[in-house]
């Protein structure tokens, strides 16, 4: 579980402009997070346009990162669902063994009640064949998992090791870091609370902006981990403003238009529908940004 301390980064899949996925360019985003010191990537989470993704595209994904990432880091593979018995079947099918964890979500759509999603995460902990990182983002899936569900789970299953919590509510973070077991991750899911979430006993994040600023979103995590609170909310400040941008128009439109901006890999923003590419008026704020960054 010390793989998963500080920061893991949520990747996104970068297309080409006719849509097929960029897979060189896949490669030098992998290259890149590791070249800047992340401790963890994960893989086909939200943040990967998955639900717009083929499975023979998945499996080429996974495939990829795999190949290039070569044992270096640590890797976590998105499997989440809203049908509790297809995911199992998954994960007693998929070859996990290049993996070190799954991140699951919350069951999304179906919006059901806490002991629907404690008796999902049960099920989902007992197929998976490696450790579960489960996931509260309801904002997306449209039910919260309170805290107390969380803790229960914790309770629940050995096999259960952390939450990506992502409710953007620190005093839900705060109950939940309060009352989970001791070795029990509490990842943030938001970058603009991740370091007071660190701060208040966090293990890390699973990030989106620090796939485009690795090397300093990983710092200033580790930072907070060490208790510098100074040094950590100063490189905190000079970011914040680039976070709001990244989900202006929501998640992967930002983080794309910025990868992009930064030119991380080849000139290209492109999302799937639903999706629509960042206005011109947020790429400028974005090239704005990253002229007086420093």
């Amino acid at each position: 579980m010390q793989a998963f301390f500080g920061t893991g980064t949520a990747l996104v899949t970068p297309f080409n402009t006719d849509n097929t996925v960029d897979y060189f360019a896949l490669e030098q985003l992998v290259n890149f997070q590791i070249d800047n010191g992340v401790e963890y990537i994960v893989v086909l989470g939200t943040t990967a346009e998955t639900a717009t993704l083929t499975a023979e595209e998945v499996a080429l994904v996974k495939q990829k990162v795999i190949e290039v990432n070569n044992g270096r880091l640590p890797l976590v593979l998105g499997v989440g669902g809203n049908n509790t018995a297809n995911i199992v079947n998954q994960l007693q099918t998929l070859d996990l063994s290049n993996f070190d964890a799954i991140l699951s979500v919350s069951p999304y759509y179906n919006r059901p009640s806490q002991e629907g999603i404690f008796q999902h995460f049960v099920e989902v902990a007992k197929a998976s064949p490696v450790p579960v990182i489960i996931y509260n983002v309801p904002s997306r899936t449209g039910a919260n998992m309170l805290p107390e569900t969380v803790v229960r789970l914790a309770n629940a299953s050995k096999n259960i090791i952390g939450v990506k919590e992502a409710a953007g509510d620190m005093i839900q973070a705060m109950k939940i870091i309060q009352s989970v077991p001791k070795n029990f991750l509490v990842l943030s899911g938001d970058d603009e609370i991740a370091l007071p979430m660190v701060l208040a006993g966090g293990a890390g994040v699973i990030s989106v902006i620090g796939q485009a600023y690795p090397k300093e979103f990983s710092e200033l995590i580790r930072l907070g981990l060490q208790g510098k609170n100074k040094e950590a909310f100063e490189l905190q400040y000079k970011l914040l403003e680039v976070i709001g941008l990244i989900f202006a128009e929501g998640n992967p439109v930002g983080i794309k238009a910025l990868l992009s901006a930064l030119e991380v890999y080849k000139n290209e923003s492109n999302v799937r529908l639903p999706l629509v590419t960042a206005t011109q008026e947020l790429q400028n704020k974005m090239k704005n940004f990253i002229a007086n960054f420093s």
